[in-house]
Formats: structure tokens, C-alpha cells, sequence
């Protein structure tokens, strides 16, 4: 037997069967139980939580995060994701500490257990150890009266709802209950130390992310290795005078007397002239074949912006310039083209001022 179900996206109606419905009705009923989850642990958060995240700020060393199991693994997550917003921490397993790892546990550092019972014992087995070694014990569980808990100078509770497992075993309200909490705690924390995008660039320098909070001046030429010349300069002069070694830029950017940028000189620019086979206008002025129309953007901004202006506009060339309209730099669409793939279509101009098109 088949069932209509509506398409929220796009309000078309898909035919399911009814092993279909059910799926879904399944999980549904576990997305469910976990937001319950979450929701009786937003409602429920203590004083706890704040001096969890106090403890982290003043920590003279490092976290060091460990659990077993599923729980582990949420670990493994919480102590990535709170080294990359600013708090140094790496995980441990706990069976591996008792075979020599407990070497990387100074007494400077902190510790964040997870364990859902509290009694697990690969982890109260190095609860002593822990307690002797380090300046604290912040735990994550739902048995506030277990031996971890007892152990732990901070416990952040979880809810004890059930599993979402048919049977009621399976490790999954309570890791995403250990999940939101940990996302919770390194979130906090990192707002609290004023961690701004630009650490968070420093830590995320590849693939998509580390493309987005890329600035335009970490891969423009700078302005050494760029061709510029005076606008009042002629083209032979100019040809002469700019060349640089290795691969050079597609235009020659010219400047006034102050410095500032009023053209581009393309390497297109100069193709038309050759093409006329008239060489006297190589002793004339530059700035009488100028592209005095042109954009570009300033110091400080994000590279998607860049890029974005590049494909729009379809152009080869855009000069990085400083407050005072002189350049710094200049982008070379061969230089970005490795980012292109990364580039978001459609980035947020939250950054309207740093595009300039000259002249105004």
C-alpha cells in the first residue's frame, strides 16, 4: 500500500510506502526524544555550568578529555572542538593511560570525564590518579551520586531520559546529551576569552572554512612584487621601468603624486595598441589608455568578497588599497584560482565600504 506525504521544500507530494511512513515516523521519534533531552538540560542547567566554564578561563594548563566507548568518541569531538575556539586540549583514552599515557597528565591541567553511569571501569580506575595529578576533575553524567560524580570538583548533569534505542540500550540520548553539553561548554568559553573569526582563521586555514575567513591580504602580491607606475609616465617608460622577474601581474597599477591609485595599465591594454602597429603611442602618456573605471577592495577584507568580485565582473585584476586609496597589493586571478572551488556563490556583503569603484 502506498501514502501521500508532502514535500515541505517544495510542496510537491512524494508517493511512500508504508515501510516508508514508518521509517520516517521512526525517526522522528528519535529526533524527538533527543531534543526532549537537550530541552530538560537547557531548563535544567546550574551554577554548575559557570564554574566549569570559570575553572577552563583560569586553567594553567591544558583539558584533557577522556572516555570509553561512544562516550569517548563524543570526546574525541568536545576536545577538537574546544582546542579550535581557543582552549588548548587533546583527548586521552583511558585505556591507554593506564599503560603509559598518564605521562601527558600534568599537574596543571584539567580533566573533563565522560561517562554516562559514572561507573565505568576503565574510569574509576584512574579516578585516584587523576585526583592526586591534576587541578580537577569536571565530569559530564547523569548520576550525580556515582563514584565519577563523588570524584569530580564540578559534575555538569546530564538528563537521565531514556535511550533512544528500541531496546533501550543504545548509547544516543545520552551522547548528544554529552555532545550539546560540550559544545556548550567550549562555546561559552571561547566567548568569554574573546575569541574573535580572525584566531578562528588561525586554527582553520583549509578547505572551505579556512577559505571563508581568509583576508584578501594573505594572498595578494604585495606591493614589492606588483608592477606600478606613475601615471604621468609613457608607455615605453612604463614597460621598461616595471618589469619584475617570475611570473608577473596581468596589469601595471598607476599612481599620482600622493601615492594614490588612478588606473590600470592591462596587459590587454597594451595587446590593442600593438595591434594598431603604430609605435608612437609607446611615447605617449599612459594615462591616455588607462582603464581609469575599476574595482577594488580593501585591506582587511575576507577573500570570498575578492572572489565573489572577481567572477561577477569577470575580471583578472583587483587591487588591494589602504584608507588612503593606495595600494598594497594586487590579486591575481592565477594566484586564486586553488580557492575558487572553496568560494561561497553567494557571500554576505556585511562589508560594503571596502568595495570601490574608480571613479566614483
Amino acid at each position: 500500500m502506498l501514502a501521500k506525504q508532502t514535500n515541505a521544500q517544495d510542496g510537491q507530494r512524494t508517493t511512500l510506502s508504508i515501510d516508508g511512513m514508518r521509517r520516517l515516523n521512526r525517526a522522528k521519534k528519535v529526533f524527538q526524544i533527543e531534543a526532549l533531552a537537550i530541552e530538560t538540560m537547557r531548563q535544567s542547567i546550574d551554577e554548575n555550568f559557570s564554574e566549569a566554564v570559570g575553572l577552563l578561563l583560569t586553567m594553567q594548563g591544558n583539558l584533557i578529555v577522556t572516555g570509553i566507548g561512544k562516550a569517548g568518541l563524543i570526546g574525541k569531538k568536545i576536545a577538537a572542538t574546544l582546542a579550535s575556539t581557543g582552549t588548548p586540549s587533546h583527548f586521552v583514552h583511558p585505556s591507554e593511560a593506564v599503560h603509559g599515557d598518564l605521562g601527558r597528565f600534568q599537574a596543571s591541567d584539567l580533566v573533563l570525564v565522560l561517562s554516562n553511569s559514572g561507573e565505568t571501569d576503565e574510569i574509576t580506575r584512574l579516578l585516584p590518579t587523576l585526583r592526586s595529578a591534576t587541578a580537577g576533575i569536571i565530569s559530564i553524567t547523569s548520576k550525580p551520586e556515582s563514584t565519577l560524580a563523588k570524584a569530580s570538583d564540578i559534575v555538569l548533569r546530564i538528563p537521565e531520559n531514556d535511550e533512544a534505542c528500541s531496546h533501550k540500550l543504545a548509547p544516543t540520548t545520552s551522547t548528544t546529551a554529552m555532545l550539546a553539553m560540550g559544545d556548550a561548554l567550549a562555546l561559552v568559553v571561547s566567548d568569554e576569552r574573546g575569541f574573535a573569526a580572525s584566531d578562528f582563521a588561525r586554527f582553520h586555514p583549509g578547505g572551505a572554512l579556512g577559505t571563508k575567513l581568509k583576508l584578501v591580504d594573505d594572498v595578494m602580491r604585495p606591493i614589492e612584487e606588483c608592477r606600478v607606475a606613475e601615471v604621468n609616465a609613457t608607455i615605453r617608460d612604463v614597460i621598461v621601468k616595471v618589469a619584475k622577474p617570475g611570473r608577473r601581474t596581468g596589469a601595471v597599477m598607476l599612481i599620482n603624486e600622493q601615492g594614490e591609485l588612478v588606473g590600470l595599465f592591462t596587459d590587454s591594454d597594451l595587446a590593442r595598441l600593438l595591434e594598431k602597429r603604430d609605435d608612437s603611442v609607446l611615447d605617449m602618456p599612459i594615462s591616455n589608455f588607462i582603464s581609469a573605471k575599476f574595482l577594488s577592495v580593501a585591506s582587511g577584507s575576507r577573500l570570498p568578497l575578492a572572489l565573489s568580485i572577481i567572477a561577477d565582473r569577470k575580471i583578472s585584476e583587483l587591487p588591494v588599497l589602504d584608507n588612503s586609496n593606495r595600494p598594497l597589493g594586487l590579486i591575481d586571478i592565477t594566484d586564486v584560482l586553488s580557492y575558487i572551488e572553496h568560494a561561497d556563490p553567494e557571500p554576505v556583503l556585511t562589508e560594503p565600504s571596502v568595495i570601490k569603484l574608480f571613479p566614483s
